[in-house]
């Protein structure tokens, strides 16, 4: 073997060691190395605005309802049929308190009234009688005055005995209790200033909303006329069965929606004990904590939650239609000063019409409900310019 052969062989073998070296280092190495963990996958975002400006009177110009959001669950809130009626010091049947002949109407179906004025007038044998049962009782009443300022006098002067002044005095007393008598009778069917007329007069200040009441008609006392109602005073009766009449107590919260979305909070005030014998349901008694646009007669519906559905470990329930897809997430918009900023939230369940919010929500806020795909609508477009 040539010197150049050894070399070559020699080159052959130091370049196996280094291949072989360099082996068993990168096994050791994948032995003893940790792995690098796995990068975790980025959340989806959003593109494009999360904010829209929108003034408070563009809200109603839009149909847009902001609504705030309580805690509940979706099998704890009580879903009910519900009318609004006149308070018991809301409404006033207003009735003839004479017999007579209707000769005059001054108000008529939906005219404003106020307490104490007269609605109609009618001529009356009674307020006749009552009136002139009044001035006699005033005549003997002064007579009997000027009688006892006589005896008294006589008296000072010890030229009557005590007895007459004593015996005026009495008759003094008795003329006073019979003008009294006299007086409060007509005072009660409202005589005229002209002694012969009777009118028939409102106890309470609103606006008539029922009048059966015909010029020329004769009426009798205590015939109804008029009904006269203040939309001030009003409440709400809920139908429940007797199982959710059980959930509720005093002072649970309750939401009232009317026909067209728009929400107004109320409280329970009372429930009644025992259940109607034709409709198998409970009333639960709802204050509103405002009456604009509570009219009696309207239908609404109410959602009550029963406290003992609102521990800590229930959602947010919200209206279905406020939960809105953008980017494939679900959002809602949570009201500002300004306007709505859009806010990712997470549905745990659908149902009746409500979302049930698992996270991204909470009690207190809030959103727009009705009409929010508007505000949707607005952002997508907003995004685009």
């Amino acid at each position: 073997m040539s010197s150049q052969d050894a070399r070559n062989t020699r080159l052959m073998m130091t370049a196996a060691a280094i291949v072989v070296a360099g082996g068993v280092g990168f096994g050791i190495a994948k032995l003893t190395t940790r792995p690098l963990p796995a990068a975790a996958p980025e959340a989806p975002t959003m593109a494009g605005p999360q904010t829209l400006d929108v003034p408070a009177a563009h809200l109603a110009a839009v149909g847009i309802a902001v609504e705030t959001v309580r805690a509940g669950s979706l099998g704890g809130e009580i879903l009910a049929p519900a009318l609004v009626r006149p308070a018991p010091n809301g409404e006033a049947v207003v009735t003839a308190h004479a017999a007579g002949t209707l000769v005059r109407l001054t108000k008529r179906l939906g005219d404003p009234v106020r307490a104490g004025e007269a609605l109609a007038l009618l001529e009356s044998r009674d307020a006749a009688a009552a009136a002139a049962d009044r001035a006699t009782a005033q005549a003997k009443l002064d007579l009997a005055r000027k009688v006892a300022a006589r005896e008294q006098r006589l008296f000072d002067q010890r030229v009557s005995p005590r007895q007459d002044l004593e015996l005026a005095q009495a008759e003094l007393a008795a003329a006073q209790a019979e003008a009294l008598r006299a007086g409060t009778a007509a005072s009660a069917i409202h005589v005229g200033s002209d002694g012969r007329s009777a009118a028939v007069v409102s106890p309470i200040t609103g606006r008539v909303t029922a009048q059966t009441a015909a010029l020329g008609a004769y009426v009798e006392p205590n015939a109804e006329l008029f009904r006269v109602a203040d939309p001030r005073f009003v409440q709400v009766e809920a139908q429940v069965s007797a199982t959710d009449a059980g959930r509720l107590a005093p002072g649970d919260a309750a939401v009232l929606v009317r026909a067209d979305g728009t929400t107004t909070d109320a409280v329970v005030r009372s429930i009644t004990p025992t259940v109607s014998g034709e409709t198998r349901t409970a009333t639960v008694l709802l204050n509103p904590g405002t009456v604009a646009g509570l009219t009696p007669g309207v239908g609404l519906q109410a959602r009550l939650t029963p406290k003992a559905g609102t521990g800590a470990g229930t959602s947010v329930l919200v209206p279905d239609e406020a939960v809105q897809s953008i980017d494939g997430r679900d959002v809602v918009f949570v009201r500002t000063a300004k306007g709505f900023q859009v806010q990712p939230v997470v549905v745990a369940s659908r149902g009746g019409g409500r979302a049930s919010i698992a996270s991204g929500l909470t009690a207190g806020q809030s959103i727009a409900t009705r009409n929010a795909f508007l505000l949707k609508a607005e952002l997508q477009k907003g995004g685009e310019e």
